[in-house]
Parts: structure tokens; sequence; C-alpha cells
């Protein structure tokens, strides 16, 4: 509701006539009429009466210097003796001709009223007394003629024109003038010029001026040369005598309107006529007169609509004046305006007030234009009806566009509205348009207005604005024109703006090539046309397309849109777009995800009962869906769905609005428009893929209890199904679970009462069959889950074989084709038997508990049958809390083999003495309860086998490999395995630490013959070349020390990343690291090529041309 507005309404500062408030004041009296002026019939006082004729006018400025002008001419003062007034329809001639008329007739008795003085002052003395005779051609019949009255009071009817004129002059003498022949008839043809200069001259024998007044030639013309076309120079003829012997009559003035107030009169017989009787009187006449000018206007409206008492004081308007301006000043901008042009529009707006100076110039700028509305009386008529209605709820501090528009609580148009939407019909030759147009852009305006804080329907004046701006029809408004004419209630720039803005976007009529594309920036200027624009065709165009054809584009949308699908076939699921029925979702206790319909559109409170079906029916109505729990469906909602087939049947509605344009041909459209509207039809086409992904935002699934539920998602840049991944209520997993929720005591009862094993086919299917589980994307979710707790001994998983043994895994993972065998069981590790163990659990620190901790641990065989003999438990961490896991029974067979396995594998170091088995198959009866297991020893490098570290083991440069390994033994105070002593020799061997004696038996041996095996030491020196020194070959000062040794090329390339270190010496004890570096080539027993040798020393030369041969 607007608020009490901050200035006064005009309606408070000037009153309206009671005539006019009443209605006794007729419109049809803005209609002056000369004949009932000269006849004074008392039809019409207010023409007929000076005291209320004069109380009405307002002297213009053109109008007295046009009575000082007759006046003088009447005296016989100035020779202007033929006068023309010369205004569009409406615009005041005929009220200037009365004018004339009531002050030299009977001077004498003029009231004293301001407009009088007002005339008296202007001619400077008396007015002069004359005779009056009027020819008022509107009402002469062509056939008949009209009735006039002799200076006598003598009234005949006459025919013709000029008999007319001379009976008014001077009754039977006057026509006796003109036809002397007959003087008592007419005469059919026009006098002489001689003859009605006599005819002129006769009041004057009598002392009386002659004022001679002519008012619509033109209408009169027309009909009677269209009826008779001799006529035509008959009239010419007439008016031609008559305005010369007008001339030379000294005290004689005419003052003629040559233009017909009916405007079907001015088609191309009545122009050509015009154009004529202008030229006749071009001759004669002084300068052309109207008498009310633009600026006479508002002063014109004041006189006629508001009581004099309540416009006496104009100085009192001043401040109303600038409560007004307010407005303007602040949508144009304070800064836009200085002070100078703030004078300005004061001065003008006080001018026109109580009048919108902009409303005003609208209707006499543009108005006047259209034939039909007559200026000045148009105005009067328009402003009458506009001040009756509006002074009964206008709130405006000036009469403007919102004085136009119907009360509030009104519908449609108000009584001046309609009148002018009339008019603006019947000049465009079509009639009952402007009145549909108007009224919907009013409609428009009224929904944009209800959201926004407008506190005068100044949008609803905004349409009114541009309607009175349109015409004649294609004319338009700036921006700026058209809000000052609605800136005086103040509103506020931004929202103002904000609802032109939406009125541009949403308008019907509003030629939209002006706008913009954006529905934000304003137009740069307003034009109501009757040729509908985009918008008003694209709505047009959504009426006609029918409900089916949106339904098939949707379902066609629909898989087009990739938010819906994206990322769901990746997770492993199966996928259904739009499927017929429920049995074309499989029930196989697979994840399904699938996207419904249209017709499936459901609410949180209002399930579609199809939908509910998918959830209930497996492959028939007659076999219900077992596997209930791994079904979602995503469904749209039923605002969605509207607004989805809102926004398709926009773009589909753009499409045939282009599809019609083009029909029409290259011409239909200009490429402004065209432009306009491939950006409408791109931009609700990327709205319609927008409006698909948030329709389809309703999840239809089974909640906790099984009971069919409906949620709804919150639709982001995600894909859907990883919103339904993330919403709690969907109770989807795709990862793998704790695998303690699957034991007994665990959250999902998915064990029997006293059960120690399931089959994990039972587990995972489990959950796509009971709702009250959660939803598992990937039954190998819960195979991974099982399998990780099977690793972390939580679990035991066990696989029957055909022969009735089987296989079984604890703290290991069962390979792929086991976890995919229908019949693998879970079993608790406390009900379990272990009839296999994988050996790798037996190794050193595998097992909780089993091997004790330090640098070399060892067990028993004993201390591994103990640990599964049924009766151990082992702490397990597991999610929220430490649990105690049994470790299962196994048996001693499983306990052996993987034993054995891991001594044979090299994985364990069976010490049984004298047995000591490593890397090889165990004998029979060494491994016993007895036997020692240790983690195989360390290896021995070459440099522990040579006499430096086992001297007694050597004799002569010589050793056998068994007086190697015996002295390797004695060394740890063990036996050591074959196979850590074969490993050891053989890196010697290949280091090229030790040597085989050529006539000892074959390298590798068995135990047995390592006594027959010789080593020798070798006798070669480490270091092939002797260094190089400044010294001299491998001489050294005492001061230096040399570090040699033999190094492969792979040791080369990792020397080089010592260098930091080197250097870091150098620095740190300030001394020098030089190296000294030698490259042999060639093998013990065959000489390198020659070839081999020169490309060596092209490699050496491009690190150092020093390197030469030694």
């Amino acid at each position: 509701m607007a608020q009490p507005p901050n200035w006064k309404p005009w309606h408070k500062v000037v009153d309206l006539r009671p005539d006019l408030r009443s209605g006794e004041l007729a419109l049809h009296l803005f209609a002056a009429d000369l004949y009932v002026a000269v006849m004074q019939k008392g039809l019409r006082p207010v023409y007929e009466k000076p005291e209320e004729f004069f109380a009405l006018t307002f002297p213009t400025h053109n109008l007295r210097a046009l009575a000082e002008d007759v006046c003088q001419r009447l005296l016989g003062e100035n020779d202007k003796a033929v006068r023309q007034l010369q205004l569009t329809y409406g615009g005041g001639k005929t009220h200037a001709l009365i004018t004339l008329l009531h002050l030299v007739r009977e001077p004498d008795k003029l009231p004293s009223l301001p407009a009088v003085e007002e005339f008296r002052t202007a001619v400077g003395c008396d007015f002069p007394k004359a005779r009056v005779a009027a020819l008022c051609f509107d009402k002469i019949d062509v056939q008949d003629g009209l009735i006039v009255k002799s200076p006598a009071g003598e009234e005949r009817l006459l025919r013709q024109p000029w008999s007319i004129l001379a009976w008014q002059i001077a009754g039977a003498e006057g026509l006796g003038v003109i036809n002397r022949d007959n003087p008592k008839d007419e005469r059919d043809t026009p006098p002489a010029e001689s003859l009605l200069t006599e005819l002129l001259s006769l009041p004057g024998k009598k002392k009386l001026a002659l004022l001679l007044l002519v008012d619509e030639v033109l209408m009169y013309a027309r009909i009677k040369v269209e009826s008779v076309p001799t006529w035509r120079n008959y009239l010419i003829s007439f008016f031609q005598y008559l305005t010369q012997a007008t001339t030379k009559v000294d005290t004689c003035c005419l003052v003629a309107s040559l233009l017909a107030s009916d405007p079907t009169k001015e088609d191309v017989m009545g122009r050509d006529l015009q154009s004529e009787l202008y030229d006749v009187f071009q001759r004669q006449r002084e300068e052309a007169v109207e008498p009310v000018s633009k600026d006479d206007v508002a002063e014109v409206l004041r006189r006629r609509f508001f009581t004099p008492e309540s416009i006496r004081d104009p100085e009192k308007f001043r401040s109303h004046v600038q409560a007004a301006l307010k407005g303007v000043i602040d949508l144009e901008g304070k800064s836009g305006v200085v002070d100078s042009r703030a004078r300005t529009l004061e001065d003008r707006y006080y001018k026109s007030y109580p009048f919108h100076p902009e409303l005003t110039d609208v209707f006499f700028a543009k108005w006047t234009q259209i034939q039909g509305y007559q200026k000045t009386r148009g105005a009067l008529r328009t402003f009458a009806l506009v001040l009756r209605e509006a002074e009964k709820w206008d709130q405006s501090p000036l009469v403007s566009t919102a004085s136009l528009l119907a009360a509030p609580n009104q519908s449609g148009l108000s009584s001046a509205a309609r009148e002018l939407v009339a008019i603006a019909d019947n000049a465009d030759g079509v009639n009952a348009v402007w009145a549909g147009i108007l009224e919907k852009e009013l409609e428009i305006t009224r929904d944009i207005q209800k959201d926004l804080t407008l506190g005068y329907r100044e949008l609803e004046q905004a349409a009114i604005g541009a309607f009175l701006h349109s015409q004649p029809l294609g004319q338009e408004v700036k921006t700026r024109d058209l809000v000052a004419l609605i800136a005086p209630t103040l509103p506020d720039k931004i929202v103002f703006e904000t609802g032109l803005a939406q009125w541009a976007e949403h308008s019907f009529w509003l030629d939209d090539q002006n706008t913009a594309n954006n529905g934000t920036a304003l137009p740069a200027a307003w034009r109501l046309g009757k040729r509908p624009n985009l918008r008003q065709m694209h709505d047009k165009a959504k009426l006609e397309i029918g409900d089916d054809l949106v339904r098939r584009q949707l379902v066609h949308e629909i898989p087009k849109t990739k938010s819906l699908t994206m990322g769901a076939r990746e997770s492993g699921l199966d996928l259904h777009v739009m499927p017929e029925s429920p049995r074309d979702v499989s029930d196989d206790g697979k994840f399904h995800y699938a996207i419904l319909g249209p017709e499936y559109a459901s609410e949180p409170r209002n399930i579609a009962p199809e939908a509910v079906r998918y959830l209930q029916e497996g492959a028939s109505q007659s076999r219900p869906r077992v596997y209930r729990n791994s079904l979602i469906l995503l469904v749209p909602s039923i605002d969605g769905l509207a607004m989805a087939n809102a926004r398709l049947r926009d773009a589909i509605a753009w499409k045939q609005v282009l599809f019609t344009l083009q029909r029409q041909g290259p011409d239909a459209v200009d490429p402004v428009h065209m432009s306009k509207l491939a950006n409408q039809k791109s931009a609700a086409e990327d709205k319609v893929g927008e409006a698909v992904k948030q329709a389809w935002c309703m999840v239809v699934t089974l909640s906790e209890k099984g009971a069919p539920q409906c949620f709804k998602l919150n639709i982001s840049d995600a894909p859907h199904f990883a919103a339904i991944k993330q919403d709690q209520q969907s109770r989807v997993f795709d990862t793998t679970l704790n695998a303690e929720a699957l034991l007994p005591e665990g959250p999902y009862d998915l064990w029997h009462p006293g059960g120690v094993s399931r089959r994990v086919k039972d587990l995972y299917t489990a959950f796509a069959q009971f709702p009250r589980l959660p939803k598992m994307l990937k039954t190998k979710a819960v195979v991974e889950t099982l399998a990780q707790g099977c690793l972390d001994g939580i679990l035991v998983l066990r696989l029957a074989r055909p022969d009735g043994s089987a296989r079984v895994w604890w703290r290991s993972r069962p390979d792929t084709a086991a976890l995919d065998d229908a019949e693998l069981e879970l079993w608790l590790p406390a009900k379990a038997e272990l009839t296999e163990i994988d050996p790798d659990i037996l190794r050193p620190h595998n097992l909780p508990k089993l091997w004790p901790d330090g640098d070399k641990p060892h067990i028993t065989v004993k201390d591994v049958l103990d640990y599964f003999a049924g009766n151990r438990v082992f702490s397990c961490q597991l999610k929220d809390y430490t649990a105690s896991i049994p470790v299962p029974k196994a048996t001693r067979d499983a306990v052996m083999a993987a034993l054995g396995k891991n001594v044979e594998s090299g994985a364990l170091w069976l010490y049984n003495p004298p047995a000591s088995v490593l890397g090889e198959p165990v004998p029979a009866g060494i491994l016993n309860e007895n036997a020692s297991l240790y983690a195989p020893p360390n290896a021995i490098t070459p440099m522990e086998l040579l006499p430096a570290n086992i001297g007694y083991a050597w004799q002569s440069d010589a050793a056998t490999v068994e007086a190697v390994a015996t002295a390797l033994s004695q060394k740890v105070g063990m036996t050591l395995p074959w196979k850590t002593i074969k490993d050891a020799v053989d890196d010697a061997l290949r280091l090229r630490f030790i040597s085989i004696d050529p006539l000892s038996p074959t390298w590798p041996c068995s135990p047995a013959d390592a006594s027959k095996v010789r080593l020798l030491q070798k006798q070669e020196p480490l270091v092939l070349a002797e260094p190089h020194t400044p010294y001299g070959s491998s001489v050294l000062p005492p001061t230096m020390r040399a570090f040699r040794s033999s190094i492969s090329l792979n040791q080369l390339q990792d020397a080089g990343d010592i260098v930091p270190e080197l250097l870091r010496i150098q620095q740190t004890w300030n001394t020098q690291v030089t190296v000294d570096i030698s490259f042999t080539i060639g093998k013990e027993d065959e000489i390198a090529p020659e070839d081999a040798l020169q490309a060596l020393k092209a490699v050496l030369k491009k690190i150092s041309k020093s390197f030469d041969d030694v």
C-alpha cells in the first residue's frame, strides 16, 4: 500500500468547476458554435452570452493581437483587411471568431470581466461597433441552405453563400445589390467584385463597420463540389471577389477559417480545394493567425476547468511545483541538473500547473497529427474526462499519466483512455485494436508492480505514457522522456528501472527492437505498436502447442540430460532409462538404478502408485520382487515437472516463431529482431536441460522399515547419482563395510541363532533383499569386506571341494575364483578348523604373539602347534574398540605342511641338530616338535671366506668347502644351512675373491662332496693398473695414503653419488682428495679385440686426455 504522499494532490490545490464535477458540463460544449452565437437563440449560453463566454476565455497573446488588428481595421486605421486562421482541427479557430463577434457587435454591453479588459487594453481604445455577418459553412446545407437573420432581425432561408452573406449585411437591400434583375430572389452564380464591394459598403452608410466571419469553408465546399463539380469554380471565384472587395472597403475586415472540423473531408479532393482556397486568400490576406499556441494551452485548460478563485493566485502553485520537480530531478540525477536547467524546469512546470507539461506537450506535438484529434478542442475533451474521474482518487502532485488510469479498484480503461484509443483506432483505419493492446500492457505492468515497492502505479503510468507517445502509429519515446512523465510521484530509481526492465522483457506489444537481450537493461526507446512483438508471438505459439508434443519432446530430452546418468554405470550398477514396466528391471540381486518418465512424478507425501509397483513387482504382477533393497528410482517432482514442461514449451514456441517468420520470407523480420529471436531461442533451449536436471530430483526407494519412501535430492553441479550416494536417506554404500559388522554381534543381524557359518552369497544377497540393511552398490563390496576380514583374522573363509576336502583361508586372501564361487562359506574363527594354512602367515612377526621379539627370534614347532590348538586369542583393533579374536584351530598336518613349505622356500630356517635345513625339502623325521625355527641367517660376504677371517680353514692358499663351512658355523655357533654356505661361495667366486681348483669336482655340489671341492685364493693383484702420481708409479710420500680396489662398471656409476661427500671432506679438514683411476679390458682367458680396445680409448678420452695404456 502506498505511503501518504509528501505533496498535496493537484485536486487539493485547485478546485474543479462544479458543472465539470457534476457532469453538467457536456463534452460537446467544447466544440464552439459560431452560428449559435450569431443567431442568439438561447441554445448554448456559454457561446451566446458575452458574460459566460468571456468568463471562460483566456486572451492568449495571439488572440489579443488578432483582436487589435481587426478592431483597428474596423476603425479604418490599418489595411489588414483579410485575416486567415491557420490551425489544425479543434485549435480554437471558431472560439476566436466568436470572440471577435462579441467584441464588436454590441461593445457597449460587454461585461466587466478581466478577459474583456485584457482585450480592451490590447486594442488601445474602445471597441468599434460593427455589423457582423457570418458564413458558417458547417451549417449550410448544400441543397436547402441556411436560415439567417437580417440586421432588422428578420429570418430567411437562403441557399447560396453570397445570398446568406448579403441578407446578414443589409437584408432585402443586400439581396437587391447583388441581384438587381430580381432583387427578391437569389442568384445562382457568384456576384462580381463590384457588386460585392457595393454590398460591403452598405453598413458604412449607417456609420457602422463590417466584420465578416467565415468558418469551416472546406466542409461545405467538399460536399458541394462533389455533388456539382461546376461549383468548384463558383466557390473559388466567390472568395476571390469577396477578398478583393473587402480590401476596397476601409472599415471592412474578413476573418476566415478554411479548414473543416470533420477530418474526413480532408481527402484528395478536399486537399485540392483547400490548396486552391489558400491561394485565393494568400493574395489578399495578412499573415496567418494561430489564436492558441502551445504555451497558451495550460492557461486555457485552467480557465476552462477550475474555479476562478482557486487559480486567481498562481504564486501559490510554486511550492507544489517544487515538490513535483523533486522526483524529476532525482530520477535524472542531481549531478546532471545544473542550476540553470533547474530554474528552466521550475518555470516550465509552474506555467503548466496543475498539468504536467510533458503530458500536454505529447497531445499538442503528436496527437494533433492524428486525424480526428482536434487540438485545443481535443485536449479540452480529454482533460475534462480525465479530471472528472481522477479527482476522486488520484494522489499525484500533477495531472499526468496516473490521471489517465482507471480507479485502482476498477478494471479496464478510464473514459479518457477509451476515447483516446478510439481516436487512435480510427486514425489507423482499424477498429477495436488499441483497447485490447493497452489493457494487456496494463495487466502486465500491474502483475509486475505486485512484487515491487512502487506506491503510485508507476509502471501502469509508463504503459499509458508509451501509448500516448506511440501516436501517430510508429512514433516512440526516449526513456528519459517517459520517465519524466512519471517522476513527480518520486518512485525509487532502482526499483522503478527494475520494473521497467521487467515490463520490457514481458510486454506483448512493445517494439522489442530496442530492448536488451538480458532483460535487465532499459530499452533506448519505447514504442507500442499493433504488430505483436516476439514475446506475444511466443506466447501465442505456446498456446498452440499441445501437451502431447511437449511430453514427446520431454521424453526425448531425458536421456540427453547427462547429469541424470553420469557416474552410474561407472559405479558398476545396472542403469535403466525410462523402462516400460517393472519387468524391464531385473530381479537378480544386482543393484539397479532406474530413471522413470514424467508420468511417475512424485512428492514425499504423494508417491506415484506406478512408481511403487517397481519396488514391489518382479518379472510379473504375480511374482513379487525379491531383491527389493537393490533398487533406486529417480523420478520428477510435480512442481519440477511443471517447470520442465514450461521451459520445454518455451523452447518449442521460440522454434515455432522462428519457423513462422522464416516461412513468411526474408523481409518478414529485420536483422535486429532475427538476432534477438535467435538469442531467445538459444537461451530457452539452454534452460530446458537445466529444468530437466532440476525436475528429476525425487528418489523413490524402500525405507529401512520396508515402506516406499520418497525424498528430494539437493541438486547441484554434481551428478544425480553422486547426490543419491551422499544423501543419508538413500542408505547407499559403495565402499566396504567393517568386517566386525558382519559378525553375529554386529548391527545387521545376518546370522541365525547358534549359527557358526554362512554362505557368502547369502550374506551379500541379504543386503539386496532386506530393506533393513544398507543398500550395497556392489556385491563385491560385501565380498571385499569379507576378504579383508579374513585377511585381518576376524573371519575364516572356507570352500569345500567335491571330494569332501576344503580350502580354508585365515589371515590370507582367497583368490578371485574362490571369492566368486557361490559355495564359499564364512566361518567364525572360534568354530572353524584350518585344514590349510597360508605359509606366509607363519613367518616371523606375521602372527601376533607367535614369535618373540628380538633380532634373532626363534620358536619351536611345538610352539606353532600350540598356537593353533584352538585355545589361543589375540587382540585386534577394530573400528571403535579392541576385540579379542580367537585363533582358529588347525590340524597338525596343516601346520606341518605350512612349515615345510616355508623351510623349502627359504622363508624359515629349520634347526634340529645336527640337521640345519633352509631352501630345500625337509628330510623325513627332521620336522618334529623339538625342531627350532629361525629366520634365515644373514648372508655371508665374500670377504668372510678369506684367510684373513677364517685362516684356520685355509692351508697353502687353499681350503675345501667343507672346511670353510665348518669354520663359518663355528664362528656363529650353529651349523649353518648348506644354502647359506653355497650362496657365500657363489658370491666369492663371482667377485673373483676365490677360484675353484681345476682338479676339484664340478661346482656347485651336494653337501656330501663339500670335502672334495678345493677353493683357491686369487693370486692376481686386485688393482691391475698402478696409479700414476707426480711422485712416480705407486710411489707416495709418507704424508699420503691411498685406498685401492677393483670395482664393476655399475659400482663406478654409484661412485659418482659420493662426489659431494668427498668435496665436504676436503673442505672440512682442509686436505685434498684425488682420484687415480684405471680401466682394464679383456677376460682371464681371452684377449679383448683391437676394435674393443680402440673403442674404450675413445670413450676414456672424453673424460680425460691423460688416459694411457699401462
